[in-house]
């Protein structure tokens, strides 16, 4: 994708982002350190969302631990981090509030994660092994959120999610960790208005129905 800015969303469909196929494999002759400045915003965000984020978590898992939830609160899970280093990825077991990804914001702080990054993969896993991608996947860590998760929650046309992850391994900087990260903020907040607006326009057009047409409990 020549021409593409750092901080810059690929538009293209998955066609015309074939060629970071080719691409990928060029990145497994070079390494891909993160730079001090992008662990850096991970330490700085991570740790502040972590403070801000961490009451609600524990009231989630004791509550999720008293109501005895199936497999108990966390989720554990192996997952391939930086330089193939296997470790526990823990989830907290609820969507709500996305306090599932706030759970892992530990991970963040130890280094386990990124806040931006690909996503994190099972040891084993054969999108890990392809041409080209194993190198640049233990050269970068797995993030808390990626370029393909916010493209699939934006509503932009779908693109390969590996062909993304192989656009932020090229393409990676504070810059689109940023974008990103402003755009992951965003989604759920439009998602929220939207929700809120299409809940008072129904009510809006219950209130100025004929009072004939009203439902009489």
């Amino acid at each position: 994708m020549s021409g593409t800015a750092r901080g810059d969303f690929p538009t293209r469909p998955a066609a015309h982002l074939a060629g970071l196929t080719d691409r990928a494999r060029r990145l497994a002759d070079r390494t891909l350190p993160r730079t001090t400045a992008e662990r850096a915003l991970d330490l700085v965000l991570g740790t502040t969302l972590l403070a801000l984020t961490c009451p609600a978590v524990a009231v989630a898992a004791l509550i999720l631990t008293a109501r005895r939830a199936p497999g108990g609160a966390w989720d554990r899970r192996p997952r391939t981090g930086l330089g193939g280093r296997v470790f526990e990825l823990r989830t907290l077991r609820t969507r709500r509030l996305r306090l599932d990804l706030f759970s892992r914001l530990p991970h963040v702080v130890r280094g386990d994660l990124a806040l931006v990054g690909p996503a994190p993969l099972p040891p084993g896993d054969p999108r890990a092994t392809g041409p080209g991608a194993r190198r640049w996947r233990q050269e970068l860590r797995p993030g808390l959120t990626g370029l393909a998760q916010v493209r699939a929650r934006s509503g932009m046309p779908w693109d390969d999610p590996a062909l993304l992850d192989q656009h932020y391994a090229e393409h990676h900087g504070v810059v689109l960790d940023l974008a990103i990260l402003a755009e992951a903020a965003r989604i759920p907040l439009r998602d929220r208005l939207r929700k809120a607006r299409r809940t008072k326009a129904h009510l809006s057009d219950a209130d100025h129905r004929p009072p004939a047409c009203r439902r009489v409990d």
